[in-house]
């Protein structure tokens, strides 16, 4: 499976193509696309722009009669701003008004950009690099989370620092819990932290950062419920599924860190403090007595929850602008100023959602294949048997593997 985007921040549209997925998987806008969409919009801090967009995701392409056919299915998410920015984004050479952008941001894609392209123009980088390109990352991974719970995967996050508020791990030892979690305190909470006293301090931190015409970042969790053991490769780097996930993860815009399990926390512990212990659980198979990797033992996936927690940096665009340079006359000057948020990690953690579901869904169907979705799901099921049973000890001795049975989740 792969996804490309294209569009610009204040371009008529961004344009998602799938490509790899399936056929017979039910997919409708509103029901699997749009709610992921909407939920990237909200969170305390955000900026001026999400009172004009109502981001949807129409789809225009590999789907008919509410499934896939297995083609690329192709997505379109409005740029309900484009009418504000006609002339200055048009396509035509004609009548085009440019609003030239030379005073590089600090952070920002500006100047790395400018000087890897040649332009005179910044606008030419940052319409690109800009976080508005996450809406279609969110569609595309809205569609990865319709596959993954047709398998019986979720993918939840929440918010656990802003600025230097934060709120402890939920879960002991160390490792993330998902069923510790209160869920629906996430989606209710102005910046997605359940605990409702850090969730104030939180909205306390940003409102003084706008209020000193400053930016936060924080830290999201990010985790993955019921994810088969055997997912990802040790065999070369490049399959290893904690590598995939943190290039997903650093992929993100504002994103500088990742951490899978306890991994800095790890860092500085013995190993008796930091290696998950394995055991028979009758009716289950292997399982952990903790999981501090994260689920991610060598690159494949253990049975355990996959979690890790995503760093993001503070918003480039500053309401007090830092002394930055003019691209064309080189003098000194205070930055460009772009419309902006003052805290985008809520959001992030929507985002982190999408990339985390978009590699575990290519991992399933790297390892379990199959055309349709009743194929793929056939041999979803079957693992998920042999899991329980211990995996293929026996088997490589002469043991008759199990008999197919229905499909299940």
């Amino acid at each position: 499976m792969r996804f490309l985007t294209a569009g610009e921040s204040h371009g008529p549209q961004l344009t998602v193509i799938v490509d790899g997925l399936v056929a017979g998987l039910p997919l409708d806008g509103p029901r699997d696309i749009d709610r992921d969409l909407r939920r990237r919009q909200g969170g305390y801090g955000r900026g001026g722009r999400q009172k004009i967009e109502r981001d949807t995701a129409e789809i225009v392409g590999g789907v008919r009669g509410g499934s896939t056919l297995g083609s690329p299915v192709t997505l379109v998410v409005r740029n309900r701003d484009w009418e504000n920015w006609r002339r200055p984004m048009q396509v035509e050479a004609a009548g085009f008004t440019p609003k030239r952008v030379t005073r590089v941001r600090p952070g920002h894609a500006d100047l790395a950009g400018a000087l890897k392209y040649g332009f005179d123009d910044v606008r030419n980088v940052l319409e690109r690099a800009s976080a508005r390109e996450t809406a279609a990352r969110v569609a595309a991974g809205a569609v990865a989370k319709a596959l993954l719970a047709r398998v019986g995967i979720e993918v939840r996050s929440l918010v656990r620092r802003i600025g230097p508020v934060e709120m402890p791990p939920p879960g002991a030892d160390g490792a993330f819990d998902a069923a510790s979690v209160d869920w629906a305190a996430v989606e209710e909470s102005p910046v997605r932290c359940p605990d409702p006293g850090t969730s104030a301090e939180m909205v306390a931190a940003i409102d003084a950062a706008r209020a000193e015409g400053d930016t936060l970042g924080g830290v999201v969790a990010v985790v993955a419920s019921n994810v088969p053991a055997g997912l990802g490769s040790y065999s070369q780097w490049d399959r290893r599924l904690d590598g995939l996930i943190a290039q997903a993860m650093c992929s993100i815009q504002s994103v500088k860190a990742v951490e899978l399990g306890a991994g800095f926390a790890g860092a500085g512990l013995p190993g008796s403090a930091v290696h998950d212990a394995p055991r028979w659980v009758e009716g289950e198979g292997f399982r952990h007595r903790t999981n501090r990797q994260g689920g991610l033992t060598g690159g494949v996936t253990d049975g355990e929850e996959v979690w890790a927690q995503v760093y993001f940096k503070p918003i480039s665009t500053l309401l007090k602008p830092l002394r930055s340079v003019d691209l064309v006359s080189r003098q000194e000057i205070n930055a460009h100023y772009e419309r902006s948020d003052i805290c985008v990690v809520p959001a992030g953690g929507v985002v982190a959602e999408a990339m985390m579901a978009w590699v575990l869904a290519a991992a399933v169907m790297d390892k379990f294949g199959g055309d349709s979705l009743a194929e793929l799901r056939r041999a979803v099921a079957a693992h998920r048997r042999r899991m329980r049973a211990g995996g293929s000890a026996g088997t490589s001795r002469g043991a008759a593997a199990p008999a197919p049975a229905a499909a299940e989740a």
